[in-house]
This record gives C-alpha cells, structure tokens and sequence, in this order.
C-alpha cells in the first residue's frame, strides 16, 4: 500500500474496524467528500454482526432481530442501496410461544392499529395471559410513559420489575425474554434504564417503531457489503484481512500514522476512528506513539461480557414451523436453553436454507458450559416437545456458533467509554461507547455516525 505524503493526506481518513459501526463511520466520512480507507482485520466486514462459511454452508455468526425503532440503521441502509422492505421480514411487535407446550406459552401480537392502541388491544387479545397478568402489564406500561422513561437512580431490571409489581408469569414470558433479547444480560444484573430506553423508543413511541425486523439476507449482506461498495464509489477503499497493529501520532497536528503487525506503514491520514471491540481498542489506545500523555483507557478495560449462542439444526427441506420465528420457554434444569427460534427456509430466499431452525441463546454462559453436543441435543429435545413434534428431536445436523464476547454487560450505572479526552485526530466507535441503547446493531451504526461527524466538525 503507498505511503501518503502530508499534501495527499489531508482529507484522508482511516476507520479501524470494518463491523456496523466502522461501516457506519466510512460511509459518512465518504458522503461528505472525503476519501476513507477502511481496514478490517478479519476476512469478511461485518465484525460480530456477519455472515461465516461452515462445512461449505453460509451461515450467520449470529441471528439477529431489528426494531422499527431503528431507524438510524434503517436509513444508512438505504443510503448504501439496501432496500429494507426486501431485507427485512417486518412483523408486528409479537411474544408467541408454541402452545402445545401445556399451558406454558402465551400468545401476544400487537395489530397494525396506531399507538398505543395496538398494545392495548393486544393486551385485551392475548392468550396465556391471566386477568393479573394483563393488569400488570398495563400497570407498567402507563408508569413507564408517566415517568417519561426516566428513573432517578438506575437499579437492576429484576428490581424494576418488582417495584412495579410485576406477576411472575408475566417476568418469565413477556419482561425477562425481552430483556435478556435486547441488553444481552440476565435481568438480575442488567441496567433497567437502558432497558427503559429501549422501551421507550419502541413501545412507547408510534406503532411502527415496535415492529419486529428479521434479516431475510445474510448480516453481511445486509449491510456491511453495500457500505463498502458505496466507500469505493467515491474513491475510498475497504480493505479484509488488514489488522491495523500501531498508532503513531504524525507531525500535523491531529494527523496518524498506521502500521500492520509486521510494523508496515499503511499511511497517513487526517483523523482515525477506532471501531474495533473495546480490547483491541484499549491495546491500540496503550500502544499510541507520539504522544505528550497516554490515553485514558481505564472504561474500556473495565467492561465485562456476555456471550450469545446461535444453534443451527437441519432437517428435511420440507418442515416448516407455524410461524417465521416463535419465542421459547427456557428451562436450564432440563436443558432447554433455547429462547427464540427462527424458521430461516420461510425467511430466506435462498432453496439451501429450507428446513433449517436457528436458536438463539442469549447470556448464554451456563448453555455453553457443557459443550455443544449437549447444547444441541437439549435444544433439539426442547424444541420436540414444546411444538409437539417428535421427529424435531433428531436433526439431520446441528452447528453452534458462539460469540464468547457478543456484547458488554449492560449493568446499572455503568460508565461506558466516552471520545471525551481523547488525543486530536482520533475518536472511538461501536455499540459499546456511551449513549442510552445497549450493544445493538443500532447502538454500533449510531456511534459510528457520531464518531464520523465529531471528527468532519
């Protein structure tokens, strides 16, 4: 890769990390004239959000669920090329359990009615659900929106749900699958105001905004793919198989310098964002030469995390599940760790795909601990018996995929990283930077954007 001279350089910008928020930044950059080299260390851009290929299969490393609510990522997607309607399966906001699973699931289904209508009637129309039950919802909801979404002093999500008396029922099918989906941490420990903001932007907002959005098309695909090409359109490049390994402060002020691991010069640039995961972060952050004081690191090494397990099992083209995606019971005592499972031959276009289910198991610690053939014949058995189809028990075949750090822990009070302090030139992306969502792939193309535009002021 040429070097670039001090005249060439000064409206050339490196972005580190090729994952939404790192896609989400070059494309920025690239809309407002100036020429972006992306790099991505690993072989296909998408970073935790990304298409893999196993045993000749194109799979995701993770299955994933939008919001209406996003409509940040809706819209860069749409500036790349991508057309979400097509994309995107889009549902009504929907809990629905197999109810052969005696009397265990619930069903839940907003209609397309203005808010907050569609919860209301939804609410009178849910089947499961107690008279209890439906009250407390209700109970919660018109709190929430009298709060404004907003506590005085953030408390665990289970403390939440307690204060505002909350039925048991109600926890462990409706508010702990929701939380456990969207923070990626068990309710005991997880933030209830980030959990109050994601609420808030989705059922407290209009109708729409608590739709459910599932991928049709593989993550990177989705958008990671169409973000480079539309970075290379406009002179940039992005570049896989890049690991940026040293950070040099160059003589302008604000300007770098790059080098690859074998100490390679890989050019000097106006301003860098640095959108890798927070480690990687942290050791380029530590490793930063050239400058009169060492960066604070301190919140990036002090986050903690939390896995995410995807199960893929196969059976015959031909099965179909009664809906495209349907939520589970999970129950650790007889192994039944699964807490949504997704028809992937009703959702994708692609004739490969027919007949295979994808689990997820988010805060997935204690599935994992007993390896994957465990996980996947617990998986297979809870999904025979909550559907009340036998031959679910056997797969033709099972893959897990597990990201050992998917997300931060999302904890109450947690002082996430800031660009606040940070050396001229230089700014930090992902979905782990501070503001209100958690580690969602909006969060990521959000700072991503903010990042873009500190560094264009």
């Amino acid at each position: 890769m040429p070097n670039h001279s001090a005249r060439h350089y000064a409206r050339h910008y490196a972005v580190i990390g090729g994952g939404w928020a790192g896609c989400a930044a070059a494309v920025t950059l690239a809309a407002a004239g100036r020429r972006v080299s992306l790099f991505e260390a690993g072989k296909i851009l998408g970073g935790r959000a990304r298409r893999v290929e196993i045993d000749g299969r194109t799979l995701d490393n993770g299955q994933h669920i939008l919001l209406g609510a996003y409509g940040t990522s809706l819209k860069l997607m749409k500036q790349v090329g991508i057309k979400p309607a097509a994309a995107l399966l889009r549902l009504p906001l929907q809990m629905r359990y197999p109810l052969q699973a005696g009397g265990e699931g619930m069903d839940f289904v907003a209609p397309r009615l203005p808010a907050p209508l569609h919860m209301a009637i939804a609410l009178l129309r849910a089947k499961g659900l107690g008279k209890a039950d439906k009250m407390a919802l209700a109970r919660f909801s018109t709190s929430a929106r009298w709060m404004g979404w907003q506590l005085h002093q953030d408390c665990s999500v289970a403390e939440l749900l307690e204060r505002f008396e909350q039925t048991p029922r109600l926890i462990r099918l409706m508010w702990n699958p929701l939380c456990i989906a969207a923070l990626n941490t068990p309710p005991e420990r997880a933030s209830a105001q980030v959990f109050l903001n994601v609420l808030r932007d989705s059922l407290g907002a209009r109708r729409a905004a608590s739709d459910m959005l599932i991928p049709r098309i593989d993550l990177s695909a989705l958008l990671p793919q169409a973000a480079a090409a539309y970075i290379e359109r406009r002179g940039g490049q992005a570049i896989a198989g890049a690991a940026v390994a040293g950070l040099h402060a160059s003589g302008a002020a604000g300007a770098w310098r790059l080098e690859d691991r074998q100490g390679g010069n890989l050019g000097e640039f106006a301003g860098v964002i640095v959108a890798t995961g927070p480690d990687a972060a942290a050791q380029l952050l530590d490793g930063a030469q050239g400058l009169d004081g060492a960066c604070d690191t301190g919140a990036l090494h002090a986050l903690a995390y939390e896995p995410i397990t995807t199960c893929y099992l196969q059976y015959a083209p031909a099965l179909r599940l009664p809906l495209p995606f349907c939520a589970l019971a999970d129950d650790g005592q007889r192994r039944a760790w699964g807490q949504f499972v997704f028809d992937r031959g009703q959702l994708s276009a692609d004739a490969a795909d027919a007949g295979l289910l994808a689990v997820v198991v988010s805060a997935a610690g204690q599935a994992i601990a007993d390896g994957h053939a465990a996980l996947l014949d617990g998986i297979a058995r809870q999904l025979a018996a909550d559907f009340g189809r036998p031959e679910l028990s056997v797969p033709q075949w099972g893959k897990v995929i597990t990201e050992k750090r998917a997300t931060f822990s999302c904890t109450p009070g947690l002082q996430r990283p800031t660009n606040a302090g940070l050396p001229p030139g230089l700014a930090l992306a992902g979905d782990y930077v501070a503001g209100d969502y958690p580690a969602t792939l909006e969060g990521a193309v959000r700072s991503g954007i903010a990042a873009a535009r500190a560094m264009l002021a």
